[in-house]
């Protein structure tokens, strides 16, 4: 990898964790997005540092605040979720092998059903969703980690509308991510697939998620909410369309 394209992979890593970390998601989307646009980074591998680097930010944000996680949200997500992380992972490696505009398509798919989700999300809840809804919202999060390193979008759904404090719902994503995100690089190292160039790569970026976290912690954004969803949004809207797009006319 080339000075100017690891240092670009490097902000981009950076912005991923401050959004994160004012927000509860969106760093595998902003991360897996840029990659897929620049091809710095194979899509699995970059998968793979997004896993090692969730558990930086992840460790950050909990170090104090942790009680609230663990919670049955908690446990009914990550028991659906992690048997599914371990099918689309085998699912991953074939579409990389053989199959890669597909696979970009089907990643430009999730980045663009994300960013939708941030300007129209769905009406709060009077009452608690009953258990069954956190399992299937953990299996389609399972589905996508496996593929993608990011459950983000069904989870994100789903838990925003629970009548909960803001707290609880990010430090629980939170610790759902830094779960998934174990057991995947478990996955991929028992699959022989966690290479030396993999570990360099998230040594390397490791600062740039630990100061982002930091400083989205010290301080964070002065924006509104909403703008900073719609700013986001345009984001992941446009790299999601500028994935999908090309792969999508290629395939056609």
């Amino acid at each position: 990898m080339s000075l100017p394209l690891l240092l670009a992979f490097l902000g981009l890593i950076a912005f991923g964790a401050y959004v994160q970390t004012v927000t509860g998601f969106a760093f595998g989307l902003i991360v897996m997005g840029g990659v897929g646009l620049s091809g710095a980074v194979p899509l699995p591998d970059a998968a793979v540092v997004v896993s090692l680097l969730v558990l930086v930010n992840a460790a950050q944000i909990l170090w104090r605040n942790w009680r609230s996680a663990f919670n049955r949200e908690l446990w009914l997500v990550l028991a659906s979720s992690l048997p599914t992380l371990i099918a689309s992972y085998a699912l991953l490696e074939w579409l990389a092998a053989d199959n890669l505009d597909l696979l970009r398509i089907a990643l430009g798919a999730v980045i663009l059903f994300a960013a939708v989700q941030l300007v129209l999300p769905g009406a709060a809840l009077a009452q608690r969703s009953g258990d069954g809804s956190f399992v299937l919202a953990g299996v389609a999060g399972g589905i996508l980690s496996g593929l993608f390193a990011t459950s983000g979008p069904p989870l994100v759904y789903h838990m925003y509308r629970q009548p909960f404090p803001i707290q609880r719902i990010r430090e629980t994503l939170v610790a759902i991510f830094a779960v998934n995100s174990v057991f995947r690089v478990g996955v991929v190292t028992t699959s022989g697939n966690l290479s030396s160039s993999v570990l360099w790569l998230a040594a390397l970026a490791l600062p740039s998620v630990a100061g982002a976290t930091w400083f989205a912690r010290r301080w964070p954004p002065s924006l509104s909410p909403r703008t900073m969803r719609r700013l986001v949004f345009l984001l992941l809207a446009l790299s999601g369309l500028s994935l999908a797009l090309p792969a999508l006319v290629k395939l056609v």
